[in-house]
């Protein structure tokens, strides 16, 4: 770390320089996937916005998870397939502060509509005979809105602790920015600013999957209790949807934990490997998982799809 304050205008970006001897093969990868992205999401929220049987809490949820995911993947695609094809490693710190804001509001995005969609179901198997009155499709969206508020705070808060830092050194180790890796950028003692972010995290994060592993425990004693194929399916599903939100906190969790573990030398690699595992694959597997694999918007997806390819 350098002894000044670094009074530049920009960062540089490690791990656009680890990806570079590949670079072509890199762009090919990340642009078909960030198109696969756009295409089947926008679809997805297409059809539910246009397709008056799908105006339900369980396909607005999965239209919100959608478009956080689209949101999610423009906060850095785009222009890292751009700086890659142009082999560019600089980002500009008013950029790298936006980018960072964008991807941590995403990943708090996402944790909060899977556990939306978790008590969503968790009444509707639970309590289906107070379901309707519980969850209208306007309760969805309160939850959704008010979710999006409480995280737009946490996320806003962090950014401007991080902004206030005086800063020594420009490179960052990943293809990206986010708010620790400016953290630990600090020419000064910042175990306050960490340890206000650890919890709240932490806190933040343990909530969220204590509701979740309630809200599925639940759901499958009372599926085994009705009969054993209904156990079966419950089962399959809960299995594929943890499975979805694991491979989201596995690269989730490494972006938190990797700053506070100064003392080991991972090799860049490991830090874009993930990177890439938090922030691509949850989605582009959301539309596969809680699009397609939902029995009525496949229906409904098929149907209109048929009407374009006739059309």
């Amino acid at each position: 770390m350098e002894n000044v304050f670094n009074t530049s205008t920009s960062f540089i970006l490690l791990g656009i320089g680890e990806m570079e001897h590949y670079k072509y093969l890199y762009c090919t990868f990340l642009l078909v996937t960030y198109l696969l992205i756009l295409n089947f999401s926008s679809f997805i929220i297409f059809v539910v916005f246009v397709d008056e049987s799908l105006h339900e809490p369980m396909y607005t949820l999965i239209a919100n998870l959608m478009l956080n995911g689209i949101f999610g993947a423009s906060s850095f695609l785009p222009k890292l397939i751009l700086d890659l094809f142009l082999s560019s490693k600089v980002i500009s710190r008013a950029a790298c502060f936006i980018q960072s804001f964008c991807a941590t509001l995403f990943t708090y995005c996402e944790i909060s509509t899977f556990t939306i969609m978790a008590y969503d179901t968790y009444v509707a198997v639970c309590h289906p005979l107070h379901y309707a009155t519980i969850m209208t499709n306007k309760t969805a969206l309160k939850l959704i809105a008010g979710s999006l508020i409480f995280s737009l705070i946490i996320v806003a808060l962090l950014l401007l602790i991080s902004s206030r830092v005086p800063l020594c050194g420009s490179y960052i180790n990943n293809f990206l920015c986010d708010y620790m890796s400016i953290f630990i950028l600090s020419c000064v003692n910042n175990s306050l600013n960490k340890l206000y972010g650890t919890i709240v995290f932490t806190a933040y994060l343990t909530g969220t999957i204590l509701t979740i592993a309630y809200s599925y425990f639940r759901i499958l004693l009372i599926c085994l209790k009705v009969s054993r194929n209904a156990g079966k399916k419950a089962i399959h599903t809960l299995v594929t949807h943890v499975l979805n939100f694991s491979i989201f906190l596995i690269g989730t969790l490494f972006i938190f934990i990797r700053y506070r573990l100064e003392s080991i030398n991972l090799a860049l690699i490991f830090h874009i490997l993930f990177s890439v595992i938090g922030l691509v694959f949850p989605p582009l597997l959301n539309p596969l998982i809680y699009g397609i694999r939902t029995k009525a918007l496949k229906v409904r997806v098929i149907s209109h799809l048929q009407k374009i390819m006739i059309g």
